[in-house]
């Protein structure tokens, strides 16, 4: 264990080093709102970077080359210290906050889930709230893919931890010949895009700081805000259709964004067969729930309940977790289809979560496979997503990843339930946080958070969140005995 765990480590003290860089952004926001917060953030950093250093200075000696099997390990512990060290500012503000529920809640920001154990956020120090929503938006594309970028400068590669973190199965696909070019590519479209939302919130109303917390949620689909209320705090058609439409560009993949932006057209959305999946999905999925709503007397004309559903379904849907409403009082079939949703509607390459469009439609292409060879038992039919065929490796291996997630979401379901919360906030709280959604409902609806639950509860939420970021099969390697064998 020792002979993988040293050289990891090593790396982990290096990306911890680089993580303080991250406390400079409250620090300044701390400085221009005096909130009186800017020496906690100071002394957060100092501890995470001299943790850092300790750890990179202590394991120096075992520097080498990051094998596949090191790039799993260094992502799922770099995700847990990362958040752990990320609790110090919130401890430090927050009288009588746990470390449990500070874990929570950074761990949800870095996962992009969005689910809060915090009340009274409109309260909080300015300071509190950019940090937040920056480790939301730095969960957003990954600090792993960031960190490859430099990792050349701590004297390894980065393809391992590329390969390891990011969504979707077509992970061998490159945008550019070197690793650390891609990952920089992937962070200038995000950060344009992250830039376009902020300067258009602020122009339909938001003042800066609002603007610039909700447009790192919306495009990292993290789902954090600084209200209690999120966005039904604004009560503007305005602000939810801007939302709307950053938060459907973040769930396509940040590739296609890059081609197009390249080409300059807007074909390769088009070309995009997940992203035509993904936009269709939204659209008579929130036609069907508007006339149901309507039907069912909920809002009083075709406008309201279109504006409602279509803020809250694509918010749910593609995984962030921004809430206009209370749809937890809405008739069942709603919020339930809208968590449904969650779990297949996202583009792979995208900020979020769940199994991801291009997994449903290789799930969805085999099972009509099966179907015909029911009726022709010799027939060969190549599996076709599109126009591309896709390999029975990439095929088996969402068969089995489908199977962990399905598993997974069972058995930290019945952990919830064996501690006593009710089936329907357990299930849904679990959906949530595997899928990175954020509220669930019942007692962890939109209008309620976790602060609720149990100490025990909390960390099965947190594993579930750590699982749904980084894909289940990437956790779950590490518990197989193969995996620490030389």
């Amino acid at each position: 264990m020792f002979y993988r765990l040293l050289p990891v480590s090593h790396v982990l003290g290096g990306m911890l080093m680089f993580f303080s860089i991250t406390y400079l952004m409250p620090i300044v926001g701390s400085l221009i709102y005096d909130d009186g917060t800017a020496l906690d953030f100071v002394d957060a950093m100092a501890i995470s970077f001299a943790a850092g250093f300790l750890l990179w200075f202590g394991t120096r000696r075992h520097k080498r080359e990051l094998k596949p099997r090191d790039g799993f390990l260094l992502v799922t512990l770099a995700w847990i210290l990362m958040a752990a060290i990320a609790t110090l500012p919130l401890m430090l503000v927050i009288d009588g906050l746990s470390f449990t529920d500070a874990f929570f809640e950074t761990i949800s920001g870095l996962t992009t889930t969005g689910a809060t154990v915090l009340a009274g956020l409109e309260k909080l120090p300015p300071a509190v709230n950019i940090w937040r929503h920056e480790l939301n938006w730095l969960g957003g594309m990954g600090i792993i893919v960031l960190a490859v970028a430099i990792l050349p400068l701590l004297g390894v590669g980065g393809m391992q931890l590329y390969k390891a973190e990011t969504p979707g199965p077509m992970k061998d696909a490159k945008l550019t010949a070197r690793i650390a070019d891609t990952a920089k590519a992937l962070w200038l479209v995000y950060f344009g895009v992250t830039l376009a939302c902020i300067l258009a919130l602020k122009a339909v109303g938001m003042n800066w700081l609002d603007a610039i917390c909700h447009a790192f949620a919306a495009l990292s689909l993290g789902g954090f805000s600084t209200y209690d209320a999120s966005v039904g705090q604004f009560d503007s058609p305005a602000i939810e259709a801007v939302l709307i439409f950053f938060m459907i560009v973040a769930a396509i993949n940040f590739a296609t964004h890059y081609i197009a932006w390249q080409g300059r057209s807007l074909k390769a959305y088009w070309s995009d067969m997940e992203a035509r999946a993904v936009v269709a999905l939204l659209a008579v999925s929130t036609l069907v729930c508007t006339i149901y709503l309507l039907a069912r007397g909920v809002y009083p004309d075709f406008a309201t309940a279109l504006r409602h559903v279509a803020f809250n379904l694509v918010s749910i849907a593609t995984d962030c977790g921004f809430a206009s409403q209370d749809y937890d009082k809405w008739p069942i079939f709603v919020p339930l289809w809208m968590l449904f949703l969650s779990c297949v509607t996202v583009s792979s390459g995208s900020t979020g979560g769940g199994i991801k469009m291009i997994r449903t439609l290789i799930l969805a292409q085999q099972g009509l496979v099966e179907l015909r060879r029911l009726v022709h038992p010799q027939l060969v039919a190549p599996l076709r997503v599109g126009h591309n065929a896709i390999p029975q490796q990439i095929a088996g291996a969402v068969l089995g990843f489908i199977f962990l997630y399905i598993l997974a979401v069972g058995e930290l379901t019945f952990f919830l339930i064996a501690s006593g919360l009710d089936f329907t906030s357990a299930i849904t709280a679990i959906v949530a946080c595997i899928n990175n959604a954020g509220p669930g409902l019942n007692v962890v609806g939109p209008a309620q958070n976790y602060a609720a639950l149990t100490d025990f509860q909390t960390w099965v939420c947190s594993f579930a969140m750590l699982l749904g970021r980084l894909e289940v099969l990437s956790v779950f390697v590490l518990f197989t005995p193969a995996f620490w064998r030389r």
